[in-house]
């Protein structure tokens, strides 16, 4: 069986996030596996222990996406793919290079995040279904392979919602499908030994013009910062009726 999973480097949410210009800065920021593709690593890593196959990571991005595909490797990935590019972000582009890689390539199972946590698009895995022409079944939380069928369960506003496609097929990981082992030692030590290939989105035979961006970021700032709070004296009436004096005169919302 081979596996392909799509991953993203993205900073660590739980780290301190400087914007400058409008963009974040990376000197100084800690870069991770994006949590969403963590689980989708995982979930490749014990469906080719269940069954057997090649489980391959593949991302797009610059020189620095190699340490998240090393720390894929080192979970248990067999080989991992850097499409290399320094400009190309945006959901069209990043799709567009990742569908141009699996065409033409055995595939049984693409598995990916639901979404990345800078961005929260949640459209490059969609994006590579509609262009390989894929079955897709998103933000699974059960994922149970059953001969060439994929038998997919997803929360469902409190219930639950159960899906099956044949496969190829691509599906999207959600939060609680399992939890993400960390990468050992001896998986660290091996993972400098596995291949990691290198292409440009010119060597899949995409012109630049293919891969103009269809969005254009405006801004990017931090949320203003919160103003003090207010305590409220007296008794319980003369609280209430301070509290409506300062909603409707000050702050003009009633």
């Amino acid at each position: 069986m081979k596996i392909y999973v799509l991953l993203k480097q993205t900073f660590d949410t739980e780290e301190k996030i400087v914007l400058q210009d409008g963009k974040i800065r990376e000197d100084g920021a800690k870069f991770i596996i994006n949590p969403y593709d963590e689980y989708a690593v995982e979930e490749a890593i014990r469906i080719r222990e269940a069954h057997g196959g090649t489980v391959v990571a593949v991302s797009v991005g610059p020189e620095r996406a190699v340490e998240a595909l090393r720390t894929a490797l080192a979970m248990g990935a067999d080989e991992a793919v850097l499409i290399e590019d320094q400009n190309l972000e945006d959901e069209y582009g990043v799709s567009r290079a990742l569908a141009a890689y699996l065409k033409g390539r055995p595939v049984d199972l693409v598995l990916a995040g639901y979404f990345s946590v800078d961005n929260g698009a949640g459209q490059v895995a969609i994006r590579v279904a509609e262009l390989l022409g894929l079955p897709h079944v998103g933000s699974v939380t059960k994922l149970t392979l059953s001969g060439n069928t994929a038998i997919c369960e997803r929360d469902a506003e409190g219930d639950v919602e159960r899906v099956e496609v044949t496969l190829p097929a691509l599906i999207t990981a959600q939060q609680g499908l399992n939890e993400p082992r960390y990468p050992s030692l001896p998986g660290i030590m091996k993972a400098k030994r596995k291949p990691l290939d290198r292409l440009t989105p010119g060597e899949l035979g995409l012109q630049p013009e293919e891969l103009v961006p269809e969005v254009r970021r405006v801004s990017l700032s931090l949320p203003n910062a919160r103003r003090k709070g207010r305590i409220l004296a007296g008794e319980l009436n003369e609280q209430v009726q301070a509290l409506v004096r300062h909603l409707h005169h000050d702050n003009r919302v009633i």
